[in-house]
């Protein structure tokens, strides 16, 4: 509670114990030389000790730690400790994991300064820069490209990758050719899919376009090639992929990056003062890389036998031991940090150069900024393949001991089968809903949308509804691995309700909903819900664990448009209430007088 003190009594507390310095003794005195003229002062350089370098940057570097801290040692921990209570089981090699855990809070710390030190500050200056200086198709054909490179460099593609490692060819062959032998195209596919996502929606932002249209426009092929590739024996094994592919996308590089030079581009064009600017492209860049994977699934169909694919991956295999250093841990991951990194600045560079023909501004800060992305991916990398990705694996393995016989989990099942069913959608519904409210990018939004609405759509409000829609599609997606559902019995359901509340919702919340499931899906969720989900499919000897991400994403977009319509009931009966009372008083004073 705030205190009224008079003047002359603060005037007297601050006055207390102060002494007085001349100016004179502060400043050094002034040298003339033989001539007369004033020697230029030069300072001596300042001499720190160890312990003065660590107190100047202490508090900067645990509020940098806090943040990525808060998002990986709470669900770290829940992991832990369901294993152990719950499932009665010790956490194997716990060291490991337990640097792998470090590494990661380390690596994104690192990463995410670096993307504000370096990678944004190129993205503004694109997006600000590019429309004077150069025509549409080119401000367009940069968008694009940018598009591709940032999927690359997501943290969270790694965990694609590594996926593919646990995949029985035998089971599913085409699903293990794309994260195998196909993963670097795989990639390039999805990040083709975000770089078309971000010329339409640089497109929308100059020209005001309505999300909703082309909502139906994208969904429409999405779910007509979901329904035929559900019909095909092989094929239908990759579907819960492609549609993991379009949460894993959105991630803390491509959303910053592509709405910097998006937004940028429409506040150039003199469009960007809509309460709308920024919205939408998210949801974008989450469908089209659908697509692309369907269709990449349906050219290796119509390529290669499964025979062909199971015999090119065994002839693989059996040279496993040739591999150079490079192609196996922890070489692997330092390339792919390099490589995920370095040719998008060097793109980022080079349009800067000739594209813009501007100088670099601040490179030293620049290069500093890049480094520590460059530096953080790898140690993120390392973290993650020893670490996040190890622990999820791990906990979802031994989940389904609470409700079957589990080879090498002893004493397993744990409890009744229905007990045990019970305790697994639980869990997966905790693990989906804490890991949710710890990403940093849904509190962004959920401010931005308080701000937009003028407070009638409050932060916590919004959190907690695409937490609860995160927690119940992971929770669906455990049923799902659980029961061999296959996914388009799920995937077309949820979307055809997400499409009736899209019709009867205002534009505003259609925007925030949709671009929710994209922000959901972030460098720890992503990795830590992957894992889990393969790790529990192989427990139960399931072809493949993929599709919880896909029913991660539509939970939240069902869940805000249904919160949004409640709010948009609640405010019409509100005002449809004040103007009864006010026509009702009005009579009363007519028949009063």
């Amino acid at each position: 509670m705030s205190q009224k003190i008079r003047f002359g009594t603060f005037v007297q507390a601050i006055t207390v114990k102060q002494r007085e310095v001349s100016y004179n003794d502060l400043v050094p005195e002034v040298r003339l030389d033989t001539d007369g003229h004033e020697i230029p002062y030069s300072p001596p350089k300042l001499k720190l000790r160890p312990i003065d370098g660590y107190r100047l940057i202490k508090p900067y570097l645990s509020i940098r730690i806090a943040d990525q801290a808060r998002a990986v040692i709470p669900l770290a921990i829940y992991l832990i400790l369901f294993q152990l209570l719950i499932l009665r089981q010790v956490v194997t090699d716990s060291w490991i994991i337990t640097g792998g855990l470090f590494s990661v809070i380390i690596g994104l710390m690192l990463f995410m300064e670096g993307l504000k030190l370096g990678l944004m500050p190129l993205g503004e200056s694109l997006g600000n820069g590019l429309p004077s200086k150069s025509p549409l198709p080119v401000v367009l054909t940069i968008a694009f490209l940018l598009g591709v490179g940032v999927t690359f460099a997501e943290p969270a593609i790694g965990a694609l990758k590594q996926a593919g490692q646990i995949v029985d060819i035998n089971k599913a062959p085409y699903l293990y050719a794309l994260l195998n032998q196909w993963a670097e195209v795989l990639v390039l596919v999805v990040g083709t899919g975000v770089g078309l996502a971000a010329v339409l929606g640089t497109v929308r932002f100059i020209y005001g376009w309505s999300l909703k249209p082309l909502i139906y426009l994208t969904l429409a092929p999405t779910l007509l090639l979901t329904l035929y590739i559900g019909t095909d024996e092989h094929l239908s094994k990759t579907l819960a992929l492609a549609w993991d592919c379009g949460a894993v996308t959105t991630g803390p590089v491509t959303v910053p990056l592509v709405l910097a030079l998006g937004i940028g581009i429409a506040s150039a064009a003199g469009k960007g003062d809509s309460s709308l600017s920024g919205f939408g492209i998210v949801t974008l860049a989450s469908l089209f890389p659908i697509i692309g994977v369907q269709l990449l699934s349906i050219y290796l169909d119509a390529s290669f036998t499964p025979e062909q694919l199971i015999s090119s991956a065994t002839a693989i295999t059996s040279t496993h031991e040739s591999l150079s250093w490079y192609q196996v841990t922890p070489g692997l991951e330092i390339i792919s940090g390099l490589r995920a990194i370095v040719p998008l600045v060097i793109f980022l560079f080079l349009v800067m150069i000739f594209v813009l023909r501007e100088k670099i501004k601040k490179a030293k800060e620049l290069i500093y900024g890049l480094t520590l992305c460059v530096l953080g991916m790898i140690i993120f990398n390392l973290g993650l393949s020893y670490g996040l990705s190890k622990l999820g694996g791990q906990s979802g393995g031994l989940v389904p001991g609470a409700f079957m016989n589990i080879e090498g989990f002893t004493g397993s099942p744990l409890y009744t089968y229905l007990l045990g069913i019970l305790i697994a959608v639980v869990f997966a519904w905790i693990l989906g809903f804490g890991a949710t409210l710890a990403e940093p990018a849904l509190n962004a939004l959920g401010l931005t949308v308080e701000n937009l609405t003028n407070g009638a759509f409050k932060k916590s409000l919004l959190m907690f509804a695409v937490s609860i829609g995160v927690g119940c599609g992971i929770a669906l997606g455990i049923l799902k691995i659980i029961y061999n559902i296959p996914i388009v019995y799920l995937i077309i359901p949820g979307y055809l309700i997400a499409i009736i509340l899209t019709i009867f919702s205002t534009e505003e919340f259609v925007n925030v909903a949709w671009d929710s499931a994209g922000v959901t899906t972030g460098p720890v969720t992503v990795p830590l819900v992957l894992a889990m989900g393969l790790g529990f499919g192989n427990a139960l000897g399931v072809t493949e664990g993929f599709g919880i991400l896909s029913m991660a994403s539509i939970g939240p977009i069902i869940a805000v448009q249904t919160t949004g319509l409640w709010i948009a009931w609640k405010i019409k009966r509100r005002r449809s209430t004040a103007s009864e009372f006010k026509e009702s008083t009005d009579k009363n004073l007519q028949g009063a007088t």
